[in-house]
């Protein structure tokens, strides 16, 4: 496919001469994800498939009783401003909502919007500068409080401010927002804008609560720990890291929804247990992102009780290798961007260490069905996956490049450089299936001449926000560290900005920035403020390309696996899940079969 068949295939579209569905399925046979072909569709002016609901058949709201979730990572706050993990993303959908969620077809349903922007209903202005949202009315908030657009404004206003600290920041700032009406907000963006989807559209706050809370003062709101939110489930408790509990929305804004009486969220425990839990004993009705060796999880389904739901997506299990030095203090702060890593700052360093990781065989021993060895960092909509990288697994050719970096090896097999030796700490959190990855990756290091300590930190802490515990991802205070992130939207951008400049986390921003490799990279900025505003959906796939490409080539991270997403269903339930979307944007939709 060229480009010229592309735009001659979307002529059609628009003329009539051929169904949507076609299109989407004829980009699909040529590795074009589903969700990319429909946003095409959208930027040329063709409306999207309008879908008002989530299938859903029960007849009235409640009566369904208690539905009980299991997370092994417990959710540690409850404002999505400052949810860096999936854990608090997911808890915090719960009660609080977006405009609109993501179906596996990548169309946008409408959730606190009236309906879906698009060219044909004047909501996108054909130069993809300015976005009209008119919003759904008669929406309450938990406190009877009416949502209207100075909430979606305030939201705006409370992300972008630098003192709050927000980790939604990246989607707030260079937009502005502005109320037309009490139920129509517009943004406008600086330049032409393809996926404006996200910016300051997700878990939205209340004014009424968090404007006394903006700025300086943002961790000080009580809301943080008890939301007031416009969802499904109106919060009852919260224990941090153990235990979420909630109630029926009696006030919902969806008819016959919510159909289950209570939630209740429970925290702790690794990834088998919770697998345990659901497909094997049945004490849960859904076990949250269920990391676990594919074989675990098939004896555990011959239980009867559940079974493992798998959605292929862009998420990533990867090695993030950190460019600065987590040793040594400076003005208070260790990791800082001032500083270099003392091996890690040479790039042959880092190449070396990406030929020790044996892919394919953690893989194959490992994830089985639930996950593909993988070279690139952007792995879905395939139309942004990269054929020009390569993973391969060579401890002769990482001994080349580590003794042509002139670490030599001493007489007790380990490497050293100017009396230092070639000593890494590697940390993740606690996670069976990770700590295998670990133990895998250390044996071939081992060979190579590199002594590996390895740390694994509990995941309610290594996930956390908390700026005064060293052993934060955030903080990243190690040499090396492996986890996941989740690609959410089907667009590859919000992901690549863990690697801009603007982004390196820091002690002046919490260590809420998402860059913890602190790699610095004028030639990747450039191309991420490229695809930014770059209209064109064939020239914006081949800039995110190359970005992926910058990374392979620099190595601030080594990807693993590209993830499936494996939760646990107990048999009798029905979940609306998306790979585009968190697992529980559709909590609203959820119901027990009789």
């Amino acid at each position: 496919m060229n480009e010229c068949e592309l735009r001659d295939l979307i002529a059609d579209v628009r003329g009539g001469r051929l169904a949507r569905r076609a299109f989407i399925t004829r980009m699909a046979a040529w590795g074009l994800a589903a969700p990319f072909a429909a946003q095409i569709l959208m930027h040329a002016g063709v409306a999207q498939a309008q879908s008002t609901a989530i299938p859903y058949k029960p007849t009235r709201r409640g009566g369904g009783g208690p539905l009980k979730l299991l997370f092994w990572q417990g959710p540690t706050l409850l404002n999505p401003h400052f949810a860096t993990g999936t854990k608090d993303i997911e808890a915090c959908q719960i009660f609080y909502e977006a405009l609109v969620v993501f179906d596996p077809e990548g169309n946008m349903l409408p959730v606190l919007a009236a309906q879906v922007p698009t060219t044909a209903n004047g909501g996108v202005s054909k130069d993809g500068r300015v976005v009209t949202w008119k919003l759904k009315q008669g929406v309450m908030w938990h406190d009877g409080k009416p949502f209207t657009a100075d909430d979606v404004v305030f939201n705006w206003e409370y992300g972008r401010d630098p003192a709050t600290a927000a980790v939604t920041s990246g989607t707030m700032t260079n937009i502005k927002m502005e109320k037309v009406d009490d139920y129509t907000v517009r943004v406008t963006f600086p330049a032409p804008t393809p996926f404006w989807a996200l910016h300051g559209t997700a878990g939205l706050i209340p004014k009424h609560l968090f404007a006394p809370y903006i700025g300086a003062k943002s961790r000080e709101a009580p809301a943080n720990l008890k939301p007031v939110g416009t969802g499904p489930f109106k919060f009852v408790d919260f224990k941090p890291g153990d235990l979420v509990r909630a109630e029926i929305n009696m006030n919902y804004h969806m008819p016959n929804r919510p159909y289950f009486d209570t939630l209740e969220l429970k925290g702790g425990g690794d990834a088998s247990s919770a697998a345990r839990a659901v497909l094997q004993t049945g004490e849960f009705d859904f076990a949250w992102n269920l990391q676990v060796e594919d074989e675990v999880l098939k004896r555990m389904e011959d239980g009867g009780k559940g079974h493992a739901h798998i959605v292929p997506t862009g998420d990533l299990e990867f090695v993030q290798i950190n460019l600065s030095d987590p040793w040594t203090d400076v003005d208070g702060e260790r990791s800082s961007v001032k500083t270099r890593h003392f091996a890690f700052a040479d790039v042959n360093v880092r190449r070396a260490f990406a030929l020790l990781v044996d892919r394919k065989g953690i893989q194959e021993f490992i994830y089985g069905r639930t996950g593909i060895a993988t070279a690139n960092f952007v792995n879905a909509p395939a139309r942004f996956r990269s054929p020009n990288t390569k993973h391969e697994f060579n401890i002769d050719k990482a001994n080349a490049l580590l003794d042509g970096a002139g670490w030599k090896k001493g007489a007790d097999g380990i490497r050293a450089k100017n009396g230092r030796r070639l000593k890494l700490v590697f940390q993740t959190s606690v996670n069976g299936l990770r700590q295998k990855e670990q133990a895998v990756i250390k044996q071939a290091c081992q060979k190579a001449g590199i002594e590996m300590e390895l740390k694994a930190v509990t995941a309610a802490v290594f996930f956390s926000t908390d700026v005064a515990n060293p052993d934060t991802n955030g903080k990243f205070i190690a040499d090396l560290q492996m986890y996941a992130v989740t690609m959410g939207a089907a667009d590859p951008l919000r992901m690549l900005d863990r690697f801009v400049s603007w982004e390196v986390a820091s002690k002046a921003n919490k260590w809420q920035g998402r860059n913890g490799s602190r790699y610095v990279s004028p030639e990747f900025d450039k191309l991420y403020r490229a695809a930014e505003v770059e209209m064109d959906p064939v020239k914006r796939a081949a800039t995110i390309i190359a970005m992926n490409d910058l990374i392979a080539r620099d190595v601030p991270a080594v990807p693993l696996i590209s993830r499936t997403r494996v939760v646990g269903v107990a048999n009798k339930l029905s979940v609306w899940t998306s790979p585009w979307d968190n697992d529980l944007a559709g909590l609203h939709s959820w119901y027990r079969v009789a």
